[in-house]
């Protein structure tokens, strides 16, 4: 199946100057004729905006829920993984920097329609498709369209995104969503704008829209950077800010930052960081705090936040101990952990399988 790997856009206008803008992010980004957009792959050609890779991805891989981090959505089941190139922010620390700082066509080696994604997804015994890698909300149309082939299926959909997208195109993105991680990177304008060269506002503005608008299911993740995002101070408004705009339910994951991109010669991030800001998290009201890319079974565990007991034990991405009934319930003292338990734990554990979706597709060609 031969895809059109350039599709018209919607969320654009024309300037007085002749120049197109593309509305999608807060970016705005303003092209002559021929250019592309910072985030590689909207451009503007015949005088409108398109996007220039639907249909291609860097590859596809079956993962562990945990990994994207979700640790209360599906525990312990498999997600049909993939993303694509590019990015809409210019992060320096990026850890998937070889995906989301591409401006070669050629990292996007793999193709494929979305209802072969969402056949792919099923016949590997997938019940979440996730875009992620690089942020979903820069291939916007090719993003929905998977989306809705998925729940055609009965797959879900989940989005790891950075959340800097403006008010129209994120109402309709979030609208094909089941659930989200959203990189909370810092809670500074001034990290915002001199580390990802983006802007803290509309982030925040994404968040809350999630919490009090949608019913996608949602978790935060903040890679903690030395001496750029980790100080106690930030830790305690961000924190505080959460539970107070978004209530304590959201889970909050602080992971651990190693050298890449533009920032090797920033030390790694000490793990009592990490559990430090677990700890002002939870001291703050935060019912769900996590660390994550360090080894601490503690801090990757959920507790019940009426009677502590623990209700998901985890060893990486593998789960250890599971002590929820009635789909999320604490079998101790019968208190609702926040998310989304349908029916027993996944034991997918900690595997990476890469899928070519290539044979899936001919194989669905022929009798899918």
């Amino acid at each position: 199946m031969s895809l059109d790997t350039v599709v018209p856009t919607r969320y654009w206008h024309r300037l007085d100057d002749g120049r197109v803008q593309c509305d999608l992010c807060p970016r705005a980004c303003s092209l002559h004729e021929g250019q592309q957009g910072l985030c590689f792959v909207r451009a503007r050609r015949n005088d409108a905006i398109v996007l220039t890779t639907y249909g291609r991805s860097s590859g596809f891989c079956v993962d562990p829920i945990e990994k994207k981090p979700l640790n209360h959505f599906l525990p312990g089941t498999p997600v049909l993984s993939f993303g694509t190139a590019g990015c809409n922010l210019a992060c320096k620390f990026c850890q998937n920097w070889d995906m989301s700082k591409s401006r070669e066509m050629d990292i996007l080696a793999d193709s494929a329609s979305p209802e072969t994604i969402a056949y792919a997804a099923q016949q590997i015994g997938c019940r979440c498709v996730a875009f992620t890698y690089n942020d979903p909300v820069i291939f916007h149309e090719y993003a929905i369209d998977v989306a809705q082939a998925c729940h055609d299926r009965g797959i879900k959909t989940v989005a790891v995104t950075a959340g800097y997208i403006c008010a129209k195109p994120r109402r309709e993105f979030f609208r094909y969503m089941d659930a989200a991680n959203v990189d909370l990177k810092a809670f500074t304008e001034h990290f915002y704008r001199h580390v990802t060269g983006s802007t803290l506002q509309p982030v925040l503005e994404t968040l809350q829209y999630l919490k009090h608008e949608t019913s996608v299911w949602f978790e935060l993740t903040t890679l903690l950077i030395p001496g750029h995002n980790d100080s106690d101070a930030e830790i305690q408004q961000m924190t505080r800010w959460v539970v107070e705009k978004l209530g304590p339910d959201v889970p909050m994951h602080f992971t651990a930052f190693h050298p890449d991109w533009k920032m090797m010669d920033t030390p790694p991030t000490p793990p009592s960081t990490l559990m430090r800001a677990r700890e002002i998290a939870v001291q703050n009201g935060v019912r769900y705090a996590y660390t994550g890319n360090v080894h601490d079974s503690v801090g990757g565990s959920t507790y019940c936040h009426h009677c502590g007991t623990r209700l998901i034990g985890r060893d990486w991405y593998v789960l250890t101990d599971w002590h929820l009934v009635d789909d999320g319930k604490c079998r101790r003292c019968g208190t609702v952990c926040a998310g989304v338990f349908a029916g027993p734990p996944g034991d997918w554990g900690s595997r990476r399988m890469p899928v070519r979706l290539q044979a899936i597709e001919h194989r669905r060609g022929i009798g899918g």
